[in-house]
């Protein structure tokens, strides 16, 4: 409680005094440039350690800051991203430009751009601030950066981590190739209390998993310019990653005479490989045309078995009594093609088409130790029916576009984009169904300058969710240890939403900090969540599926206040408060719900401090979701058609983590951080009921508490 007292009072504190320190000269546009001199006294390594030092980045780099109503799967290559290098985008999408920024050398770095306007002349829309990294031109020039570490996690492990990057310019060639490590591992401790209805114990349940994952990714980047007017760029990754897990837990069963105590062990290997092709061309005409065609082709693969064993004695015979094994492999090819032109003073139009194909394959074979004939393709158990449990969906989706964009006057500009989606879904396999879908997709986003500082921006645009395939054919729960598997359902149609914007953007003079206010409102139709699907009146299922329209309601405050008024010019305070509300009335249990991923809310207040002059920065970050578990006044819900989850956080689930970073021995960087410092414990509710929730026939209420432990992290990085 008083580190949230501590988080208002800051907020409202810069808030309200910032203005006074503001003077009424600052830059003389919407883009704000940070030379590479800027960041030479902070001895950065990578184009990250350069973004660190600008106040209010965060913004840029979150983009329009507001998650999609539901957690839909994004498909295709689109038209917006935040980060350019050069002004162009990497034709990836795994392998985007956030993902090159510990990548890119620092010294490699002319300087960076934030842009807050929209222009024809930018490779992207802009869906609210961009950061172009520009890199010096040269002949011929290279370097090479590095970073090992290690983690220590709370049960004693010690991982490694590095990373290697190599990028080069020799005449119309520039090129970046790197490769790294990384650990995925978890060690999760969790306990779970578990009542009947009259409130008597019924059970207890303690387990400890174990998740080894080691990420290898290798990354190349590649562009030649062999004139001004044309560019060719290709875009490289492959990255495997194979996840296994084991569980132990033990089961205390208070309903018994004597207690009696089960052990479970689980055993899941895993494994994970994904790799991405793209490209793009580009060619300048004189009369300013310019013509784009980019392309991506990727896959990832995916594959998990998870086999359960039990004994009553610790260490005694076990019993096989679970296999489960599933499969999916994902792959997607897109073409998209542009041109644009200026098609009068300050105006500009842009036509082009994009085509994807999207193929997912899944499969899922579940076996259980029930009377019957066994196979040893189920673990030696007697294979369970599942519907829908081998299937591929393939979509081809088209999708035809016009963009103009008129700079108004000096200070407004508006950009209006009007995109025809039509696509053919195709499954086959356990089910077989086609269908035909096409939408108009309009938008538009005004901008005015009401100074060179203060910029108020309003959009309006029609979205449409892309649907993720996963829910076409029968999955796994992993959320939910009592529920082995969930149904598909091959009737899903995609949501539908206008969304609706009002942004305020006051960047202090001085690089002195920028405040930030975000108003969104939401109106959906054909909203996802959960539907019926029982077969079996004595079984309720449910399936994802569309349940109605909805509304969603938020306000952003961000602040980022260089603190050069407390005389503190190197240290800067960042605050932010989001504030929601979503709710739809859902058929499934005859009631008013909220809707995931949106939730009350909740705040982040950090805190930064560079000291030049000995080479050492410092800083912490605190966040935390607004309510606890339980009810309506809890974070988050999720209601299914026999149970409903009460979350103790949301987006914003409480964490501490510190850092301390220094220059020293050897020219090196040495970096320090701790994560997940105070040990937070992630607590939630779970209510089951016989039959349909809707009927109130409450038959068990679960309460599981878990938590990963701290982690310190330590780091070595240099430019050779």
């Amino acid at each position: 409680m008083q580190i949230r007292l501590i988080a208002a009072t800051t907020f409202l504190l810069t808030t309200i005094s910032a203005p006074l320190f503001a003077q009424s000269e600052a830059e003389d546009d919407a883009t704000i440039t940070y030379p590479a001199a800027y960041f030479s006294e902070y001895g950065v390594v990578s184009v990250n350690d350069m973004l660190s030092r600008i106040p209010g980045i965060g913004l840029a780099l979150e983009g329009n800051q507001v998650p999609s109503f539901s957690n839909s799967n994004d498909r295709g290559l689109g038209a917006t991203s935040q980060i350019l290098i050069n002004g162009k985008r990497l034709a990836g999408k795994a392998n985007e430009a956030s993902s090159q920024l510990d990548r890119i050398a620092a010294a490699q770095v002319d300087y960076i751009e934030i842009i807050r306007g929209n222009s024809g002349d930018l490779d992207v829309r802009n869906s609210g601030q961009l950061v172009n990294i520009v890199l010096l031109e040269s002949q011929s020039n290279s370097s090479v950066s590095g970073e090992f570490g290690f983690t220590h996690f709370h049960d004693g492990t010690v991982e490694p981590n590095g990373t290697f990057s190599y990028s080069a310019q020799s005449g119309a060639f520039n090129y970046l190739i790197s490769a790294d490590v990384t650990s995925g591992y978890e060690f999760l401790e969790s306990r779970e209390v578990s009542f009947l209805a009259d409130n008597s114990l019924n059970d207890t349940r303690d387990f400890d998993r174990i998740r080894e994952q080691t990420t290898y990714r290798l990354n190349s980047n590649i562009v030649y310019q062999p004139s001004p007017t044309n560019r060719i760029a290709f875009n490289f990754l492959y990255s495997e990653s194979d996840p296994p897990a084991s569980l132990n837990r033990t089961i205390t069963n208070y309903q018994t005479a004597n207690a009696a105590t089960t052990y479970e062990r689980e055993s899941l290997p895993s494994t994970q490989d994904d790799w991405e092709l793209g490209g793009d061309y580009e060619h300048n005409f004189s009369n300013g045309g310019k013509y784009k065609f980019l392309f991506i082709v990727n896959e990832q693969d995916r594959a998990t078995t998870r086999e359960s064993f039990v004994s009553t004695v610790l260490g005694g015979a076990e019993t096989k009594d679970l296999f489960l094994d599933t499969a999916s492999k994902y792959q997607e090819r897109i073409a998209r093609t542009s041109y644009s032109w200026p098609v009068a003073a300050a105006q500009s139009l842009e036509l082009g088409i994009e085509g994807a194909q999207t193929i997912q394959n899944s499969s899922l074979r579940l076996g259980l130790n029930v009377p019957g004939e066994t196979s040893a393709d189920f673990g030696g158990l007697r294979p369970i029916p599942v519907p829908n449990a081998f299937s591929e969906v393939e979509e081809i989706r088209f999708e035809g576009f016009a963009i103009h964009n008129w700079q108004i006057s000096d200070r407004t500009s508006l950009e209006s984009s009007l995109f025809y989606e039509t696509s053919e879904i195709e499954q086959s396999g356990d089910i077989n169904k086609k269908r035909d879908f096409d939408f108009l997709k309009p938008k538009l986003d005004f901008r005015f300058d009401i100074n060179s500082s203060f910029q108020f921006r309003v959009s309006a645009e029609k979205d449409v969710s892309q649907l993720s395939f996963r829910d076409f054919s029968a999955g796994v729960n992993q959320q939910d240890d009592d529920q082995n598997t969930i149904a598909g359902n091959p009737e899903l149609e995609q949501e539908q939403t206008w969304r609706y914007n009002i942004n305020l953007d006051y960047r202090l003079p001085n690089d002195g900090g920028v405040l930030n206010s975000r108003f969104f409102y939401y109106d959906v139709s054909d909203s996802i969540g959960k539907v019926d699907v029982t077969t079996d009146p004595l079984q309720p299922i449910s399936a994802n599926g569309n349940v109605g329209d909805g509304k969603v309601f938020g306000l952003y405050l961000n602040a980022s206040i260089r603190l050069g008024f407390l005389n503190l010019p190197q240290a800067v305070v960042t605050a932010a408060f989001n504030f929601e509300d979503a709710y739809i009335f859902d058929p499934l249990i005859n009631k008013k719900r909220t809707i995931i991923p949106f939730d009350r809310g909740g705040f982040r207040l950090g805190y930064r401090q560079d000291v030049p002059s000995q080479n050492l920065s410092f800083g912490i970050n605190y966040q935390d979701g607004f309510g606890d578990v339980g009810g309506t006044g809890g974070n988050r819900v999720r209601y299914d058609i026999d149970n409903v989850v009460f979350f103790g956080g949301g987006k914003l689930r409480p964490e501490l983590k510190l850092f301390a970073e220094k220059v020293g021995y050897g020219n090196l960087t040495y970096r320090i951080e701790i994560n997940n410092a105070e040990d937070e414990i992630r607590c939630l509710e779970r209510k089951r009921y016989n039959g349909y929730l809707r009927d109130g026939n409450l038959s068990e209420t679960e309460k599981p508490c878990s938590s990963t432990g701290a982690q310190f992290v330590f780091k070595i990085r240099a430019n050779f």
